[in-house]
């Protein structure tokens, strides 16, 4: 996984998008929804909640996102049913994409994923046609950019939470779980360390490396994805570079 590193990869992508609000409150949306989720809505028996709250408003996301983000998992919004779907596809030069999405009208939802494919050069695919590619993991990462953090303790620390491997990169700890041990892992790290990234997330097996024209093309398809409300996720094999 050397010199793949997800969490600089998707540094790299999002620096310039932080400077949008929607952007980053989408991604609070669904950190908040993920842990809502796995452990219920109240913040005070669900630690986890109570760590993606307080990032998002740290980031001045408004308490009624919050509340919906969480009220969307638990199922308490009033007249509405939220259904997670998966859709897949390739994009320009023959990228492999994966979107997850959470919304309230799969036709609506299904037709607008269709046209940001279709517009980019894209097409969708049956379920199964891509995700054979990619490795589902758990993904966390501690930053140490202090250099306060020592190695072999959190390696330690990691391993005997129920990692699978820790890998240092330009000073960032990118620790990988299988996904029945992510949560015991990263429940175990946050009480010791603060974390930049939780989550369980598609890793590629191999990277593609598209024309100038075609990664264009790519990061158009990417940003109207992501410019979706209904949008949790957008997971790509496309190589990006500095």
């Amino acid at each position: 996984m050397a010199g793949h590193s997800k969490w600089h990869n998707i540094q790299r992508r999002k620096n310039a998008q932080d400077a949008k609000k929607g952007k980053i409150f989408m991604r609070h949306a669904k950190n908040i929804y993920t842990a809502a989720k796995e452990g219920g809505g109240d913040l005070e028996t669900n630690a986890s909640l109570r760590v993606a709250v307080d990032k998002a408003k740290a980031d001045n996301m408004p308490n009624d996102n919050i509340d919906r983000a969480i009220k969307k998992a638990t199922g308490d919004l009033d007249g509405v049913h939220y259904e997670e779907i998966t859709y897949e596809g390739y994009g320009p030069g023959g990228v492999a994409v994966i979107v997850n999405v959470l919304t309230d009208n799969k036709n609506r939802t299904a037709s607008e994923v269709r046209h940001a494919f279709k517009k980019n050069d894209g097409n969708l695919g049956e379920n199964g046609s891509v995700t054979f590619m990619f490795d589902r993991k758990g993904y966390i990462v501690v930053e140490n950019e202090d250099g306060s953090i020592d190695e072999d303790d959190i390696t330690m620390e990691a391993i005997e939470a129920g990692a699978d491997d820790i890998v240092v990169e330009e000073s960032v700890y990118d620790i990988y779980t299988d996904p029945e041990n992510f949560q015991r892992v990263r429940d175990h790290l946050q009480e010791h360390y603060k974390l930049a990234e939780a989550d369980v997330t598609f890793f590629p097996q191999t990277y593609s490396t598209p024309s100038e024209d075609d990664k264009q093309k790519m990061l158009n398809l990417i940003d109207m994805l992501e410019d979706n409300e209904d949008t949790q996720d957008v997971h790509h094999n496309m190589e990006i570079s500095e």
